[in-house]
């Protein structure tokens, strides 16, 4: 077990949580943030990390990976302790064992260890997500190989005759980024309709088009075959259950993910499905737990990273009077905290 108790402990490290470590920090709280991927960033990073982002203010547009790079340097500024590749497993309540009304604290348990907290914010997004797998037989021999369900950097398909399943933001971004680094792009959809925004499928449509890449509709994965590394791919007429096979160097599958919240809907929380319900300030139906971000559910509700931020804000500082009632709830302006006059010097 960690030797150090936290103030406030973040469960998920994507923007919600890491600008909660932000706050924390200029709170003066101690902080430790804990995420089950093996990098900051959540979604932002594990599933398009090269995908644009219109909606974040004071950036007309900035890639994922960028606003990730951004975000860790503002929250890390002060300190925090960061574990990464560690799943939570359970959690305790440590009562006061005097009985003289002192609120206690937690033990968060994780795979790796177990960690004492005052207070517990969860920022896990949808929870624990994992990619639908492509529903063909036998294809998962080739992840790794060929088959891929995230993709790190465009870089790695340069020249490579690129397959891209789904007909959904995720599948047609893929497409769209990999026009002009991959030799070829195909994306196939089981069915005609897509669910992806109409702007970026007129965006596919004008490429294809322009001879620059394919879209097959009604066409699915059947069969993967090479040799070390994918070097074919058969496929399926979902009319005419007609195959055909075609060369193919990666598999892109885009079909969505499963979401979970895994233990966390064992400690007595209020939820529903996947969702953690919480009240204005952002505390949960148990004392000294606050959820923010897309995990975070109450009337009417909205799921951007803008709102994250300002919810993970909210629950910090009121986690921050939770544990010192003398406390301001309320930081004021950061151009007035004595913890940034250096920089205001610099």
């Amino acid at each position: 077990m960690s030797d150090s108790i936290t103030d406030i402990t973040i469960i998920g490290a994507g923007p919600t949580g890491l600008f909660g470590a932000f706050c924390a920090g200029m709170r003066g709280a101690s902080c430790r943030l804990i995420d089950s991927l093996p990098e900051l960033g959540g979604q932002l990073a594990a599933l398009y990390p090269e995908k644009f982002i219109f909606d974040v203010a004071g950036f007309p547009r900035i890639l994922a990976k960028d606003l990730v790079k951004g975000m860790a340097e503002q929250a890390l500024q002060f300190g925090c302790e960061v574990r990464l590749g560690e799943t939570v497993t359970g959690l305790q309540k440590v009562e006061d064992p005097e009985g003289k009304g002192a609120i206690g604290h937690f033990l968060l348990e994780t795979d790796h260890g177990v960690y004492p907290t005052r207070t517990l914010i969860i920022a896990a997004g949808i929870g624990a997500f994992e990619a639908r797998k492509l529903p063909a037989e036998g294809v998962e021999v080739w992840e790794g190989r060929g088959l891929e369900y995230t993709v790190r950097d465009p870089a790695a398909f340069a020249g490579k005759r690129v397959l891209v399943v789904g007909g959904g933001d995720s599948a047609f971004d893929w497409v769209a980024n990999l026009v002009g680094v991959a030799d070829w792009v195909t994306l196939i959809h089981r069915r005609e309709g897509f669910r992806a925004h109409l702007a970026t499928v007129r965006q596919i449509e004008r490429l294809q088009r322009q001879g620059k890449c394919e879209v097959r509709t009604f066409c699915e994965v059947k069969a993967i075959a090479g040799g070390e590394r994918i070097e074919r791919v058969t496929l399926t007429n979902t009319k005419t259950k007609e195959d055909e096979v075609l060369p193919f160097d990666a598999v892109l599958p885009q079909l969505g993910f499963h979401s979970d919240l895994g233990p966390i809907k064992h400690w007595g929380l209020d939820t529903e499905k996947a969702d953690i319900k919480v009240d204005q300030v952002m505390a949960t139906s148990v004392p000294g737990i606050y959820a923010a971000g897309d995990v975070a559910a109450y009337e009417g509700k909205l799921k951007l990273i803008a709102t994250g931020a300002a919810e993970a804000c909210t629950a910090v500082n009121h986690a921050v009077h939770y544990l010192d009632p003398k406390k301001k709830m309320n930081p004021g302006h950061s151009s007035d905290l004595k913890i940034f006059a250096n920089q205001q010097l610099g």
